[in-house]
């Protein structure tokens, strides 16, 4: 199957792309449309079909007609096979975020091993009847340089957060005008999910329909499906690769990177944009997750309501923002010579198949998806050190994984675990694209950030497994990052050495 973009060739892209580039250590990490896009299906004929044709099934019944078969005698199938070649080799050239900490990856890593909390009360509407009125909301945000005006008045903020976050990486990356001309853009693509899509958006258009459908954005269908994002990113830049997005909930963005990753290690895509964005802290958000009884209620004191594997945890904190990463293949990145921060090496995915939200009681999805992950990317579980976690701050949640994570790795005296969510809450759909940021960043500078409002670790956690309270250096040998969703996983393996 492939898949292909029909954006036009033609077009640059709206931002102004720099050919500055910070200097950093390189390292190496794995981690883990349909508009304008088209899809062909190829299929292969089957010689056991032929030779296992049974004489009876000769005549076809279609609207009370009979129609007669031709049977030609079997022919042999001639394939022209590849000749074996070394696995293409995926790495991290370039990085964007926009979050509650900020909207450049130093910024925003630098901040979390400051222990800077993200979480504030509510300011885009009035939330005062409801029983959780914090979030880790953007206070200031702007997509000047970044996005058409025009389009930045109709699009829908997850979208806003995912083309600026997307093409900073590209400046990251080092992704001049210059260079950009000189890529193939049939070999460049684009996969960044979204849990939510543009809820703002949609539920516009239904208030608006309660006076007239006249009255409706025709823009709401489009802006409000969560591929459009990386439909318009790519007929902006004119990339006209793999281009679709992946909804899978809370584990959005690591699919993603996923998908993207195997794109270009199948040869489809020398270059890929991938990772998650949400905006869902509205009315209608917030008020499906109070719904659930998923929330945080520590509206007096919000800077220490995200507090994983802490006893007095009373559920998750909603975020919102946007993670991407520029995958690349190597030896294309050092055609160009690009800075490389690191080498993506695997992942893998399972399902809990027990309940909506509640995980296993044994953990038997999360085990299974962390040893899959490992075996696929080559890694052994003694070199792993360093597991950036889903971690949402819920009482089974947290739990669950700590005891699959040692089940895996409880051998490891160097372990270190950390939660990025206890500081800028749960980006949903984003989170993972966030937190792949966080773990590359980690590798890179040789420091985790810390688990804050950690204070009572729950009954059974290990406190010495866990990063405490401020920032630690860790030489790390391999590392993992986990995304959950409802009852989905997927996991992704780090490796140092390059």
């Amino acid at each position: 199957m492939s898949v292909t973009c029909d954006a036009d060739r033609s077009r640059t892209p709206h931002a102004i792309f720099g050919s500055s580039k910070r200097s950093r250590r390189a390292s190496q990490f794995n981690i883990s449309s349909l508009c304008g896009s088209t899809i062909h299906s190829l299929f292969q004929p089957c010689n056991h079909y032929y030779t296992n044709f049974n004489p009876r099934h000769k005549r076809l019944t279609r609207s009370g007609k009979t129609m007669a078969v031709a049977l030609q005698p079997a022919q042999e199938v001639t394939t022209t096979k590849k000749p074996p070649t070394k696995q293409r080799r995926v790495v991290v050239t370039g990085m964007g975020v926009v979050t509650p900490l900020g909207h450049d990856p130093d910024i925003f890593y630098n901040n979390l091993l400051d222990g800077v909390s993200g979480i504030s009360e509510i300011e885009t509407f009035d939330c005062a009847e409801y029983p959780t009125r914090i979030a880790g909301e953007i206070k200031s945000f702007s997509t000047d340089g970044w996005v058409a005006p025009k389009l930045s008045k109709r699009m829908d903020k997850f979208m806003l957060y995912m083309l600026t976050a997307g093409k900073k990486a590209l400046v990251d990356g080092g992704i001049s005008e210059d260079v950009m001309d000189e890529l193939n853009k049939d070999k460049c693509g684009v996969l960044i999910g979204s849990a939510m899509g543009g809820m703002k958006v949609f539920n516009d258009a239904i208030e608006a329909l309660r006076i007239s459908y006249k009255k409706m954005n025709p823009f709401c269908v489009p802006f409000a499906t969560t591929n459009m994002g990386s439909a318009m990113l790519a007929m902006d830049l004119g990339w006209m690769g793999p281009n679709y997005s992946i909804s899978t909930a809370c584990a959005t963005s690591n699919f993603c990177i996923l998908n993207a990753a195997n794109h270009i290690i199948r040869g489809e895509a020398d270059m890929m944009l991938c990772g998650g964005s949400d905006a869902a802290i509205i009315p209608i958000g917030l008020g499906g997750f109070v719904a659930c009884r998923a929330l945080s209620q520590r509206n007096t004191d919000p800077t220490r309501a995200s507090r994983p594997w802490d006893m007095s945890r009373d559920g998750f904190v909603m975020g919102e923002g946007a993670g991407v990463l520029l995958l690349e293949e190597l030896e294309h990145a050092k055609k160009r010579g690009a800075n490389i921060y690191a080498e993506f090496l695997g992942g893998s995915f399972t399902c809990d198949a027990y309940h909506v939200t509640e995980p296993r009681p044994d953990g038997a999805g999360v085990i299974l998806c962390i040893e899959k992950a490992l075996a696929q990317s080559g890694v052994s579980k003694e070199d792993v050190n360093y597991i950036n976690a889903h971690a949402t701050s819920t009482p089974a949640g947290d739990l669950k994984e700590y005891q699959a994570l040692i089940h895996c790795f409880g051998q490891n005296p160097e372990l270190k675990v950390n939660s990025t969510k206890s500081m800028i809450g749960h980006l949903l759909g984003a989170a993972g694209g966030v937190e792949a940021v966080a773990t590359v960043q980690a590798i890179r500078t040789g420091w985790v950030h810390p688990n804050i409002n950690l204070e009572n670790p729950d009954q059974g956690v290990d406190a010495k497994v866990l990063v405490g309270p401020k920032k630690e250096r860790l030489d790390i040998k391999a590392a993992l990052s986990n995304s959950f969703d409802f009852r989905v996983q997927l996991c992704y393996d780090y490796k140092l050495s390059y």
